[in-house]
């Protein structure tokens, strides 16, 4: 089997901050230059390709003389503001060589999570690649706080994927691919070189964050994989220094980790309630009702629920978790936690009673719910 990249039509591709930096060392504009070229490349073959790039905060780590990542979030923002400046600066620099406009988009979660601003998002960057321009995405990190953070270029890169229902992700990491275990740490890890996207077994594998200067790790990879491929989007994971990588990728050539979307594709609102809009509490299930959910396709009835987690207000999404601690799904709720928490339990019949009122008979209506 040929790599995806080779008949995709609409790619992402995702470079990360220790492959931009040179591990913290400042832009790497030769490396940069290369990818824009490449790039360049796929759409010389009638490709759209939109970039998301890291290296915001490490390019202004470097700029500024720090050592470590700072953790304080106003410093953070400091630092992304001020290595915004050059990471942009770079792209515009190397895509300018080859006659190629560039357009810088900073998304948060809060943008993704509004349905308005997420459909004006994806029509703004199906007009930029009409045009012929290669948008350049980051997370806007001079004004995301914990709670509109998407919170690494990996997810990122998987929203974006989802939101302009790309063909394939591409993620330039500085690892081959994912292996069995950390090559860093283990002399007998192997390159898994084909796998499912969404199969509970690479978690495992994935280690944590692998640099100073990212957030992510090859985890943040792995899932997001398996974001993509809820909109049929397959992904690679490969070493972004490769000779001519997205090139030989282009030319059907099976480079790093191979990831593939066997899932039928979630029709796209069903995709922004799985990934775009924030988690707000759980719902624990009993036997019957992730049955009812999982296999009958049928919406959440209170009866079905043991035990409500979080604060909540109606219409925010809450995830439904079976006896063994397993997302079934997620969901817009119909009450708020407090309301929840009363009629748990209870029948439709029994809500009017418990609450003195009845907005719906559902916990969670089926048109509202998206299954895991």
């Amino acid at each position: 089997m040929t790599s995806f990249v080779q008949s995709a039509s609409r790619l992402v591709v995702k470079i990360g901050s220790s492959l931009l930096t040179n591990e913290g060392r400042g832009l790497d504009i030769a490396a940069m230059r290369s990818w824009a070229s490449q790039i360049q490349g796929l759409r010389q073959q009638g490709k759209s390709v939109v970039l998301v790039s890291s290296g915001a905060v490490a390019e202004g780590m470097q700029r500024l003389g720090l050592t470590s990542r700072p953790i304080a979030l106003h410093q953070l923002q400091a630092a992304a503001a001020v290595g915004q400046m050059g990471l942009i600066q770079g792209w515009e620099s190397c895509f300018r060589e080859h006659g190629v406009h560039t357009a810088q988009v900073l998304l948060t979660r809060e943008d993704l999570a509004s349905r308005t601003r997420y459909l004006n998002a994806r029509s703004t960057l199906s007009t930029l690649l009409a045009w012929g321009v290669v948008p350049i995405i980051n997370e806007n990190d001079t004004v995301a706080t914990d709670e509109i953070r998407v919170g690494d270029n990996d997810t990122l890169g998987a929203l974006v994927t989802n939101l302009i229902e790309a063909d394939g992700l591409v993620i330039l990491t500085d690892q081959a691919g994912l292996f069995t275990a950390d090559p860093r740490k283990d002399t007998q890890a192997t390159l898994i070189t084909e796998a499912r996207a969404g199969d509970d077994t690479l978690e495992f594998m994935a280690g944590g964050a692998g640099s100073i200067v990212g957030r992510g790790g090859m985890l943040t990879k792995v899932l997001a994989a398996k974001r993509a491929a809820r909109s049929g989007a397959h992904t690679a994971i490969v070493w972004g220094r490769e000779t001519g990588v997205l090139e030989r990728l282009a030319a059907g050539e099976r480079i790093g980790t191979q990831l593939s979307a066997t899932l039928p594709a979630l029709a796209a609102r069903k995709q922004w309630l799985a990934d775009a809009l924030p988690v707000r509490g759980q719902l624990i299930l009993d036997e019957g009702a992730a049955q009812a959910l999982r296999l009958d396709r049928k919406s959440l009835l209170p009866v079905g629920v043991v035990e409500v987690r979080g604060a909540f207000e109606r219409g925010e999404l809450v995830s439904c978790i079976d006896g063994f601690g397993r997302e079934v799904a997620r969901g817009l709720i119909n009450y708020s936690a407090e309301e929840a928490q009363k009629i748990r339990g209870l029948s439709s019949e029994g809500i009017a009673e418990a609450l003195g009122f009845v907005d719906e008979a559902e916990l969670i209506h089926r048109d509202n719910l998206v299954l895991l």
